[in-house]
């Protein structure tokens, strides 16, 4: 590992959630940065729910490397909102619905689990979602669990690195990349690394669309509720999740085969439907967000540098799990890219071949 500090010339792509934050870990690294983005123009980030949730799936599993991921988004959000003077990170139990004794059986096994308890809350507070929904089978409540306001994040930080004179609101132009063995030229503009963060984008990418990127459609309804005083988040076949001034994000939906993404009529009944399946108060839509996740097969995010032109590198792949994943790992490659650490090979893209 090296001990010695050099500032290098970094051109981060994309200003989602991984571009965002591998720029905060690259200046406080010391290192200067540039940022591209197209004013967030068909972010994923942008219409997120923004979810930290340690226990997922029908099995209740926690999720992949949780004990490492959550303390560390915490004090990242929480050093961020200090930096950027606004509140984006939301602590909030998240209620499970179980929909027969065999789900509630499953729940209390794995409650018993070691490695578990710290993410289990009894007993359970259903607040007033137990005045304004229909009434599930069961309860599971989980804790540590957590809701990033990513727009408000994103929206943020834009503003201050323009007012830092980091970022450029442009499209990025890949003809104007030239590698070269010192490093990169962008225009007349020379950078010692470029790393592209841009999502479901990256299928455009000519140096990186050789990765698997899957890409899933997801569908979400900004709804008002008026006097429901939900605090917590509520699974229950669709997820609601609180925003502010009585406003709350349902979604999501899952569609692996898409013709655009662009809100459908056929999202909107998915969710409209489930949503008065399960409330017993009047609602509004509000709006109606779409977006395509830049998911993987293998559910690891997309973390490397290319195989034949060093001076570029990717992070990706997020998928639905991104309010979590991206501080760790954003950090785990500055610290990569400064050549202090190795690439932990569960999220390094040589485990997918170049053809």
């Amino acid at each position: 590992m090296s001990t010695t500090h050099s500032v290098s010339k970094f051109l981060v792509v994309g200003q989602g959630l991984a571009g965002t934050l591998l720029t905060h870990f690259l200046t406080q690294a010391g290192q200067q940065v540039t940022l591209i983005d197209q004013d967030h123009a068909h972010s994923a980030s942008i219409a997120a729910a923004g979810l930290i949730n340690p226990i997922t799936g029908r099995r209740f599993v926690k999720s992949w490397r949780v004990d490492e991921l959550i303390p560390f988004a915490q004090a990242t959000y929480q050093a961020l909102e200090e930096q950027l003077g606004q509140t984006f990170f939301h602590p909030r139990g998240l209620l499970r619905a179980l929909s027969s004794v065999r789900e509630e059986n499953d729940w209390l096994a794995r409650s018993a689990e070691p490695g578990y308890s710290q993410y289990i809350q009894e007993p359970i507070d259903l607040g007033t979602y137990q005045t304004y929904t229909q009434a599930a089978f069961g309860y599971g409540e989980v804790r540590q669990s957590a809701q990033v306001a990513v727009p408000v994040l994103l929206k943020a930080y834009q503003a201050y690195a323009l007012a830092k004179g980091m970022l450029r609101l442009e499209l990025f132009d890949y003809q104007l990349l030239k590698p070269s063995e010192s490093g990169v030229f962008y225009g007349d503009a020379f950078f010692d690394q470029v790393v592209f963060c841009e999502g479901q984008g990256a299928i455009h990418n000519p140096f990186f669309n050789y990765l698997p990127f899957r890409g899933d459609k997801g569908e979400a309804l900004i709804v008002h509720i008026p006097n429901a005083a939900f605090s917590k988040i509520l699974k229950n076949n669709i997820f609601i999740a609180p925003l502010s001034n009585e406003r709350y994000w349902v979604g999501a939906t899952y569609e692996p085969h898409y013709e655009n993404d662009l809100p459908s009529a056929k999202g909107r009944q998915y969710l409209e439907q489930k949503l008065q399946e399960l409330l017993t108060i009047p609602y509004e839509i509000v709006d109606h967000w779409a977006a395509v996740r830049p998911t993987v097969k293998d559910r690891r995010p997309f973390l490397g540098i290319h195989p034949e032109f060093p001076q570029l590198a990717v992070f990706n792949g997020l998928g639905t799990k991104g309010a979590s994943l991206a501080p760790f790992w954003a950090n785990h490659f500055v610290q990569v890219l400064q050549k202090k650490l190795n690439l932990d090979p569960e999220v390094n893209i040589d485990r997918f071949a170049k053809r």
